[in-house]
Order: structure tokens, then C-alpha cells, then sequence
């Protein structure tokens, strides 16, 4: 079983927006907006919260004020800190998860319980995400990816260490 961390990294500060001490963050998050729904955050895990005074989106960044961040020049020190969120304070819907939580998680059939490899990592298309397989057992690693749809992706189980599908032709095996 996979330990889940309680906090995660939520954006990476880039620039300041302002004259006082607005901070330009990009979102680690899905989207700006989800990161704009925070009132707490953390300037490293398990440390001290800082208060989020206020909270916009602005193109694809997240633009912030802190408390204690009253001046841009305040602002531009912490240009390029990371900020962290605790999970209890998200509120995520039914059936979604971390990407953090994801990453290292066994890829098994669901029908027969063989083991494709481990799911190292994470791609966003557009149309639906896509989950990159790796399989260590050969010599050398290989990569699958495998589309994240309903008809493959049959279950996540994190608690279990495990993300069970359901191939699709052509993902794991040579199609002609």
C-alpha cells in the first residue's frame, strides 16, 4: 500500500503582480482556479500555514496576496518559493484523485491480475489524460501508454497500490 503525503505542491511562485506584494504563482494544480480555492497554504510541508488574503486567476497563473506579503519587494523575495497545500483541505469529487497519489502505483489486469508495470507518469491531451506505463521486468525499461477512458481504466485503488485495467489491442502487445 501506497502512503499518501498529506501535503502537496501546489504552484511555484514566478513573478510579482503589483505594488502590494501580489504574488504571480504557477499552479501545480489542475488549474489556477483550483488553487485560487485554498484559504490556508504552506510555505513547506507540515510547517506553519500562511492565511491567503485574496485570490484571483489571471491567464494561466494564480495571482495571490499572503499575509504578511505587503510590498512587491517583500513580493520578489519569495519568487521562485514553492507553496504547498494540505489534502484535508481540498475537496476533491467522487472518483478523482492526486496525481501524486497515482505515480507509483501498479498497472494490473483486471481480468487476469498480470502485472504491466508501474504507472510512472501523467500526460493531459485534451480529449482524455493519458497514463505512461513502465515496465522494468525486461531488460531495460519499456514505456506503454494507455489512455485514461472508462473502457480501459476500470479502477483506481490507491489504498491498494494498484490502477486496474482493461488493454485495449495494440497498447502492451505487437499489433500487425
Amino acid at each position: 500500500m501506497k502512503e499518501l503525503k498529506q501535503y502537496l505542491e501546489a504552484g511555484k511562485i514566478v513573478n510579482t503582480q503589483g505594488l502590494h506584494g501580489e504574488l504571480r504563482v504557477e499552479s501545480w494544480c489542475d488549474s489556477p482556479a483550483f488553487l485560487c480555492g485554498f484559504r490556508r497554504l504552506y510555505w513547506q510541508p507540515q510547517g506553519e500555514p500562511v492565511r491567503v488574503l485574496s485570490a484571483r486567476v489571471h491567464k494561466s497563473l494564480a495571482l495571490l496576496r499572503l499575509e504578511g506579503v505587503e510590498t512587491v519587494e517583500q513580493a520578489d523575495r519569495l519568487r521562485g518559493r514553492v507553496l504547498y497545500f494540505n489534502r484535508q483541505d481540498a475537496n476533491l469529487p467522487q472518483g478523482r484523485h492526486f496525481v501524486q497519489d497515482l505515480l507509483g502505483l501498479e498497472v494490473v489486469d483486471a481480468d487476469t491480475g498480470r502485472s504491466y508495470g508501474e504507472l510512472t507518469d501523467l500526460f493531459k491531451t485534451g480529449a482524455n489524460d493519458v497514463y505512461q506505463v513502465t515496465d522494468r521486468r525486461e531488460s531495460g525499461a519499456k514505456d506503454y501508454l494507455v489512455p485514461v477512458i472508462d473502457e480501459v481504466v476500470i479502477r483506481i485503488a490507491p489504498e491498494e497500490g494498484k490502477v486496474y485495467i482493461r488493454p485495449i489491442k495494440g497498447i502492451f502487445d505487437d499489433a500487425d
